[in-house]
């Protein structure tokens, strides 16, 4: 399917819903699973506790025991290092948080309510309300779903798959990402006061870092010239190692945007080209082969706001996530009140301040100053009258 008409932003993102699936599965040690996507669930291989166990640090007694009385401590319980004897009637065990409760235990006296003198313990008058004992399997049973497939392993998920005692969990493999950037002017930061006429490549780091914050793995980067053959060469090279290229500038229709261009020869198939949003109309999305391929203007501001809007979500399905998750449209209050009037969907850039948004001034595609302030997207309709302070917008994490 090749598709050279202008579409909506949804209808964008409904094309990348559709050719982004998560990739191979495979075998991950939980030492370095972390912010990676579950394959399968991950299910319990032993029980929570594994042993009951005191909730208190205290003094373990036994059922036939009677409130006010008094007991000989025949030992102390640590964990790992538990009094392996059994209770009976008149004894008591010194225990730890944690430490197992010793056969014939009904109950844990925390420490603050008893008295214990040469070895005899005197019972309070009235028992606790609680037992203090966390009985074996309470919290986690053999064989029960600990983490379903489809969960991002953060800290709490993944201190979860550990007390399930499994060394390794099967997730999807992470996205690579390598960034193409092309344009005569460009130069190495740090490279530009040297040279006139040029400017620094700002985005190919910038992509990079964006990338690697929704899923994907870093993969390489170049910066060439604008010539399709200095494109095509790149792009081949290039293509070997990643799953995503990103291509930065060439894709409009000037004398020298050759970013399609240059990929035809490698059976570029576009499944979108121009979407009708400001800034980034010219961006556009394609497959060579199982390859993603997404261009991106040239323009600062346009370049990351396209990329947050595209390529993240493209990032999050492909690593096995619900690509919807890096489209969190949050409902917001308007602290300003700007002329948006625009043909086409706006996508703005604007900073939270005291709970609400305010919409930067001097709104530009190749502004770049004015992202060091951004926080925020804010969705704006197409021929959208000028919002009122205090109207509610759809707002997006930037």
């Amino acid at each position: 399917m090749t598709c050279g008409a202008s579409i909506t932003f949804d209808e964008a993102v409904a094309v990348l819903q559709r050719e982004a699936q998560p990739l191979g599965v495979e075998t991950t040690q939980l030492s370095t699973a972390g912010r990676r996507v579950l394959a399968e669930a991950v299910h319990a291989r032993i029980d929570a506790p594994r042993y009951s166990a005191a909730a208190m640090d205290g003094f373990a007694v036994s059922a036939a025991e009677s409130a006010g009385g008094a007991c000989r401590v025949l030992g102390a319980s640590y964990p790992g290092e538990p009094w392996l004897g059994r209770l009976k009637a008149g004894e008591a065990v010194r225990i730890m948080t944690g430490a197992a409760a010793p056969a014939g235990a009904c109950r844990i006296i925390p420490l603050e309510l008893v008295e214990e003198n040469s070895g005899i313990l005197s019972l309070p008058q009235v028992w606790p309300a609680k037992s203090h004992i966390r009985h074996k399997g309470c919290d986690i049973k053999i064989g029960q779903i600990m983490l379903a497939a489809g969960t991002l392993l953060d800290p709490r998920a993944l201190l979860v798959a550990a007390a399930a005692d499994v060394a390794t969990v099967q997730t999807w493999r992470r996205p690579i990402v390598s960034v193409l950037a092309s344009g005569d002017e460009l130069v190495s930061p740090g490279k530009a006061t040297e040279l006139d006429y040029t400017i620094p490549d700002s985005l190919s780091e910038a992509i990079l870092l964006l990338s690697r914050q929704y899923g994907a793995k870093p993969g390489s980067a170049a910066l060439v010239a604008d010539t399709r053959n200095a494109i095509l060469a790149a792009a081949e090279t290039m293509m070997s190692d990643c799953d995503v290229l990103v291509l930065i500038g060439g894709a409009s229709r000037g004398d020298r945007d050759f970013a399609k261009a240059g990929l035809r020869p490698l059976g570029l198939d576009v499944r979108f080209s121009d979407v009708a949003m400001k800034p980034g109309k010219p961006v556009w999305y394609g497959r060579i082969g199982a390859k993603h391929i997404i261009g991106l203007p040239g323009n600062p501001t346009a370049a990351l706001t396209t990329a947050r809007l595209i390529l993240a979500p493209l990032l999050r399905a492909l690593e096995g996530r619900d690509l919807r998750s890096a489209l969190n449209w949050q409902a917001m209050p308007l602290k300003n009140c700007p002329e948006l009037i625009a043909t086409r969907e706006s996508f703005l850039c604007g900073t939270i301040e005291d709970g609400s948004v305010e919409i930067l001034k001097s709104q530009s595609a190749s502004s770049q100053l004015m992202l060091a302030r951004a926080n925020v997207l804010v969705r704006v309709p197409a021929n959208q009258p000028t919002c009122a302070a205090g109207s509610v917008i759809n707002a997006l994490k930037f």
